[in-house]
C-alpha cells in the first residue's frame, strides 16, 4: 500500500505530464499576470484549454465612455487567452444553467441561487465559489475526461492554474502554491498559483506595458489610469468586498444594487453579516460616497430576464433560514449620519 505522501504533488508542476491544461481566466488583473507566468512555462500549447467561468449580468460589462467603448470582464478574459498564445476555439466561457419556459437551458444567475437558497454567501460558507465557478469548470472538464479516460485507460491528469494571490485574503495566503485537489478513478486534478506571491503592486506595474487592457473598472472612470476604481474584478457587488469598492459598485451599478436589496429584504438575511444592502444604498446616497465615475444603466433584456428569474426564485420557500444575519450590524463609516 502506498504511503499518504505518496500522492502529494511535487513542489511545482511538470506540465508535461498532464493530459490537460486548465488555466482559469477572471478578466481581472491578476488572471492576466498568471497567462503570462503559465504561457512562458508551457510549451504544450496542444494540452491547454482556458476556461472562463462566466456570471453573466452580474460581471461588470462593456462600458462606453467618453465616446471609447470598454469591455466587459467576459470579453477581457477571451483577450487575455488570445493574448498568449491560445487560439479562440480553445477558450471556454461556461456558465451555470437550468432549464427555460420551452425546455431549452437558459444562464441560471448567481443572484437567482441566493434568493432560491435563502443566504447571501459568508466567509464561513462561501457556497458562490463552488457554485458559480468550481462546479461549473470541473462539469466543463467530463467530456473531455470520458473521451481521455477511454483513450489513456487510466485517470485523466488535470493541472487547474489560477490567479489568487496571497495580498488578496488571509484564507488564499494559506493555499499551497501547488496542491492536489480530487483524485478519484477517472480525474487527478492538482491547482497550480504561479502569481501566489507577485504584490498588488506589482501586478499593477506588469500592467503599465502588457499586451492586453485591464478592466475598467479598476480606475476611479474608465480610461483614468489610476487604479482609483474597485480593487477586485470579481462580482460587481461581491458580499467579500470592501465598504470603498461596494459604495462604488452601489453607485456604478444602482439597478444591480436595488435588485440585490430586494432579496435581502424578501429573505430576511443580511447582504454581510455586519452590513445590509439596504444601509449601503442609503450610505451612498446620502454620506460622502466615492464618485461613479460612470453608471451602467442596465436596462437590456439580459438584465429584464435577470430580474423576471430572481422574482419567480423568491416567490418559493427558501432552503435555509436567515440565521446567519443576527450579528450586530455596524455603520458604513464613522460618524455616519444616515440612519441604520
Amino acid at each position: 500500500m502506498p504511503s499518504p505522501t505518496a500522492r502529494r504533488p511535487p513542489a511545482g508542476p511538470d506540465l508535461s505530464s498532464y493530459d490537460l491544461l486548465a488555466p482559469q481566466l477572471s478578466g481581472g488583473k491578476d488572471s492576466a499576470v498568471m497567462m503570462c507566468v503559465f504561457a512562458r512555462a508551457a510549451g504544450v500549447a496542444d494540452r491547454v484549454i482556458s476556461y472562463h467561468s462566466s456570471l453573466g449580468v452580474l460581471e461588470w460589462p462593456p462600458v462606453l465612455f467618453g465616446g471609447i467603448r470598454y469591455p466587459g470582464v467576459s470579453e477581457l478574459a477571451a483577450l487575455q487567452s488570445a493574448a498568449f498564445g491560445v487560439p479562440a476555439d480553445r477558450h471556454l466561457e461556461v456558465t451555470r444553467t437550468m432549464p427555460g419556459p420551452d425546455g431549452t437551458r437558459m444562464p441560471r444567475s448567481l443572484l437567482t441561487e441566493i434568493a432560491a437558497y435563502g443566504r447571501f454567501p459568508r466567509m464561513g460558507s462561501p457556497y458562490c465559489r463552488k457554485s458559480a465557478k468550481e462546479s461549473v469548470v470541473s462539469s466543463a472538464w467530463t467530456p473531455i475526461v470520458n473521451h481521455l479516460k477511454r483513450e489513456l485507460d487510466r485517470p485523466v491528469r488535470i493541472l487547474k492554474v489560477m490567479g489568487l494571490r496571497s495580498d488578496e485574503g488571509r484564507d488564499r495566503k494559506r493555499r499551497a502554491v501547488f496542491r492536489t485537489v480530487q483524485a478519484n478513478s477517472a480525474r487527478i486534478v492538482d491547482e497550480w498559483l504561479p502569481v501566489k506571491d507577485w504584490s498588488t503592486d506589482a501586478v499593477k506595474e506588469w500592467h503599465t506595458a502588457a499586451p492586453v487592457p485591464y478592466c475598467w473598472t479598476y480606475d476611479s472612470a474608465p480610461g483614468a489610469g489610476d487604479w482609483g476604481g474597485t480593487s477586485r474584478c470579481s462580482c460587481s457587488l461581491c458580499v467579500f468586498a470592501s465598504r470603498h469598492d461596494l459604495l462604488l459598485s452601489i453607485g456604478r451599478r444602482p439597478r444591480l444594487a436595488n435588485l440585490y436589496a430586494e432579496v435581502e429584504q424578501v429573505r430576511g438575511d443580511s447582504f454581510r453579516a455586519d452590513w445590509r444592502i439596504t444601509d449601503l444604498i442609503r450610505h451612498a446616497e446620502g454620506c460622502g460616497a466615492p464618485h461613479p465615475g460612470v453608471v451602467c444603466p442596465d436596462d437590456g433584456p439580459e438584465f429584464t430576464a435577470l430580474e423576471e428569474q430572481v422574482r419567480a426564485a423568491l416567490l418559493e420557500e427558501p432552503r435555509k433560514e436567515p440565521d446567519l444575519a443576527r450579528r450586530t450590524r455596524r455603520s458604513p463609516c464613522e460618524g455616519c449620519a444616515v440612519p441604520l
